[in-house]
């Protein structure tokens, strides 16, 4: 396939909430109390609830910049490419890499909305749909056709995550970031029938479960003065461990429509895993009671969960034995994984590598997300108009080139220990 015949929806990019985004969407009782921004004296700009106050870290905001200036240190918007917070040159930016749509999930919230379980429930739900209808009605909506629109969860209450799901739908949203691991988070776990109401209200609506990593707030940390590459490294394995925990719970059982995206994870360990999980079965299932009927674990996998890649040849390389319908790509804008501006090329290079064929290129892309997310961008913008070629015509001149934004606030040692950024994660 021809890079500028592609049409490219990624379903894991993200976005930094600018500063004025609760502006008029809480009622008035609750204004002094709102999620703000505020700029500390060394120049970072955090946010602040509830007492806790949430740093944007410089790696989920590094695109556009020289990779010499990544690194974990506390930012500001001024030190950002306006596309991380501005959602009209996050249109801009997604066109000049010739990316249709995309799916965007949150920042200073965290994956699965944990900052906003307060002990006043009523001042986190109302928060929570503030920030919900910001991101449908708003981010979204200024933009038909170009987002997956994404809500985050009511984490501390199974039913009133229920009703969300249910409220957000009636927008048009059926996308809902969850955790990797409840019980992490002080919730029961996924094998508890506490969560009941939320399987059903997501497969009554037809709404995907999103499971990014990190979303627990844990990290793979094996040993506190761990360099952080054995982090970086291990990261898709939480991600693995929530696919174990829901193969082999009741959840698929019980709830056999329901539907689930592992975001961020990668592919190429997935060949490896449904094949222990059929050995497993087969040397362990008569003693540990478990039963699929005429199913292997392998298939109850393929027909609940959604995989993803920003950039696996290996996945590419065996995409049979993980399910063709199963695979999505993904940008990860504007994180230090994103290969923005030039994802197209990047994959088009590993297609040709393993004779891709363009049916499957297509699935990958594109179709498998508009199927598995019920969405269609072709309703508002024509298929011709929507490729990598097309997009990037519409913003030629578009300055895609890498910038630095580096203004000297913080000492880079370009060291930082397992425990230390464990100590920081806010996911």
């Amino acid at each position: 396939m021809n890079v500028e015949d592609m049409v490219l929806i990624s379903v894991d990019d993200h976005l930094v909430e600018p500063p004025n985004m609760f502006e008029g969407r809480l009622p008035k009782k609750y204004a002094d109390v709102a999620p703000k921004v505020v700029r500390t004296d060394a120049g970072d700009d955090v946010w602040t609830f509830a007492g806790a106050q949430i740093p944007n870290i410089g790696l989920n905001a590094v695109a556009g910049r020289p990779r010499e200036e990544y690194g974990v240190e506390p930012t500001a918007f001024d030190e950002m490419r306006p596309g991380c917070y501005d959602v009209d040159e996050r249109v801009k930016d997604m066109s000049a890499g010739g990316v249709l749509a995309c799916m965007c999930f949150p920042s200073f919230p965290g994956f699965a909305g944990r900052l906003f379980a307060r002990e006043d429930r009523e001042l986190s739900l109302a928060v929570l749909q503030a920030y919900n209808d910001w991101h449908i009605d708003e981010w979204c909506g200024s933009h038909p056709g170009r987002f997956i629109p994404m809500a985050i969860p009511a984490i501390w209450d199974a039913e009133a995550c229920a009703a969300e799901v249910r409220r957000v739908a009636a927008k048009g949203c059926h996308s809902l970031t969850f955790t990797e691991n409840p019980a992490a988070l002080d919730q029961p776990s996924f094998h508890d029938p506490y969560w009941d109401p939320l399987w059903r209200a997501l497969v009554e609506e037809g709404t995907i479960l999103n499971i990014h990593l990190g979303s627990s707030g844990r990290l793979a940390v094996t040993a506190p003065d761990a360099p952080m590459d054995v982090m970086i490294t291990l990261q898709p394995m939480n991600i693995c461990m929530a696919a174990a925990d829901l193969v082999w719970s009741r959840v698929f059982k019980e709830f056999p429509d329901l539907k689930v995206a592992l975001s961020e994870g990668g592919t190429g360990w997935i060949p490896y895993f449904l094949d222990r999980l059929d050995r497993t079965y087969d040397m362990h299932h008569l003693w540990t009671g478990q039963d699929f009927g005429d199913l292997m674990p392998s298939d109850v996998f393929r027909r609940h969960i959604l995989t993803c890649f920003i950039a696996d040849p290996i996945g590419l390389a065996m995409r049979d034995l993980i399910g063709i319908d199963n695979i999505c790509w993904e940008q990860d804008y504007p994180h230090s994984d994103s290969s923005w501006p030039t994802a197209p090329e990047e994959l088009a290079v590993v297609a040709r590598q393993f004779n891709v064929p363009d049916a499957d290129i297509d699935k990958i892309t594109h179709e498998n997300a508009m199927r598995w997310y019920r969405f269609d961008p072709f309703s508002v913008r024509p298929k011709e108009q929507s490729t990598v070629g097309a997009l990037r015509a519409e913003v030629a001149g578009h300055d895609v080139s890498v910038q630095s934004m580096e203004k000297g606030r913080h000492e880079r040692t370009g060291v930082i220990s397992l425990g230390e950024m464990a100590a920081r994660a806010t996911a």
